[in-house]
């Protein structure tokens, strides 16, 4: 018998190995399972690298790493691979790391014009997506100037105006980038509806300037007429101010003056004046407020309708009567009292020497004749009463 060539002890030797793999196990083989999850941990082939690599516990990680973003490469190769790591991470929605990436990329300091302004664009992009509309144009800005006519950039930048709402200029670059790209859809519809909202803005903003316009007419009309009667107005100054000039005479004083019902002094048609009123019962703590006290009306006039009939419920005595009331003014500057003569008009006591409207609204105190309140509320007062 001839002996065996060498090829065929090859093969015998080949058989008795495969035999011997079929029956034992392979230690560290992967399981049938869990063969996925285990071929992630293998770092070649990771879809996603780890938050933070420590090159102790993962020195092939940190490996990969350091070849990935080796500073010995041209800078250019750099950027590219953080816009690709940037990138991986804008698909997986993580727009803040995205935003790194990118930057990172940027910071290179390239002189490849196209790949700047992808890098801007697509850090706009992820700006856009983070609500930071601002930094989203001003990288759609800055891609641009890169490369003027970067379609995405022209489109991400339209996007940013609509969003601060600023229409004209989307539309402007949305016309822009029509001129690059006369059928893109998104343009088109971008600039479609900034157009609309434009033309609203400028109505709205046309309806407010004549709004304007009429208040500041009619608060013009206010003031000549309360001058022509030769009203004064009292405003209080700020606390810094000095004492001696705590209060000053100014028209300014209706417009700023504010009560509780944010009635003000008003122009009617006929060009008479109706003011508001406070009625002070300082007996009772109780206050009556009159919102259009016509300038032309007398005081008993009111007076006759607010305590004729129906007395308010704190008058518990129904010694509150129209005949038995008198009205007192305060000279804030003489600090004295003055009495009305309740068939006088309103008009006639705003045109008294030392009467002046404090914010905007005229005040009078009024008291039960020669009551007991009234006598000792006035015994340490300087009072000026009717002769």
């Amino acid at each position: 018998m001839d002996p065996p060539k060498p090829e065929e002890e090859d093969d015998e030797v080949m058989d008795q190995f495969m035999d011997k793999f079929r029956t034992q196990k392979y230690k560290g083989a992967f399981s049938e399972d869990k063969w996925e999850e285990e071929f992630e941990k293998i770092p070649m082939f990771m879809k996603k690298a780890p938050e933070d690599i420590d090159p102790e516990k993962s020195p092939e990680l940190a490996c990969l790493q350091s070849m990935l973003h080796d500073t010995d490469r041209p800078p250019e190769e750099q950027a590219k691979s953080y816009k690709e790591e940037g990138n991986d991470y804008f698909k997986e929605k993580n727009y803040k790391k995205a935003v790194t990436a990118y930057t990172e990329g940027l910071r290179r300091k390239g002189q490849d014009a196209e790949l700047n302004a992808v890098l801007y664009t697509n850090r706009a992009a992820a700006h856009f997506y983070l609500g930071n509309y601002r930094s989203s144009l001003n990288d759609a800005i800055a891609a641009r100037k890169q490369k003027p006519d970067h379609l995405k950039a022209v489109i991400r930048g339209a996007l940013c105006y609509m969003e601060i709402k600023n229409y004209s200029e989307a539309v402007r670059w949305s016309d822009e980038g029509l001129q690059i790209s006369p059928t893109e859809k998104k343009l088109l519809e971008t600039r479609m509806k900034a157009d609309k909202l434009h033309r609203a803005a400028e109505r709205d903003a046309r309806k407010l300037r004549q709004a304007e316009k009429k208040k500041q007419a009619e608060k013009d009309a206010l003031h000549r007429a309360i001058k022509d009667r030769g009203i004064k107005l009292l405003e209080q100054n700020s606390k810094e101010e000095d004492e001696e000039e705590a209060t000053r005479t100014s028209p300014d004083g209706i417009s700023s003056a504010e009560n509780v019902t944010g009635a003000q002094v008003f122009v009617d048609e006929n060009g008479r004046l109706h003011w508001p009123v406070l009625f002070l019962y300082p007996e009772h703590g109780q206050t009556d407020f009159i919102s259009a006290f016509h300038e032309d009306s007398r005081f008993m006039d009111h007076l006759h309708e607010m305590f004729s009939q129906d007395l308010p419920p704190w008058d518990t005595d129904r010694k509150y009567l129209a005949p038995d009331l008198e009205i007192f003014f305060e000279d804030e500057t003489s600090q004295s009292f003055h009495q009305v003569d309740p068939g006088i008009t309103l008009l006639q006591v705003l045109q008294h020497s030392r009467f002046s409207v404090k914010a905007g609204t005229p005040s009078f105190l009024v008291l039960v004749k020669q009551s007991p309140f009234c006598k000792k509320y006035f015994q340490d007062k300087k009072l000026h009463r009717l002769r």
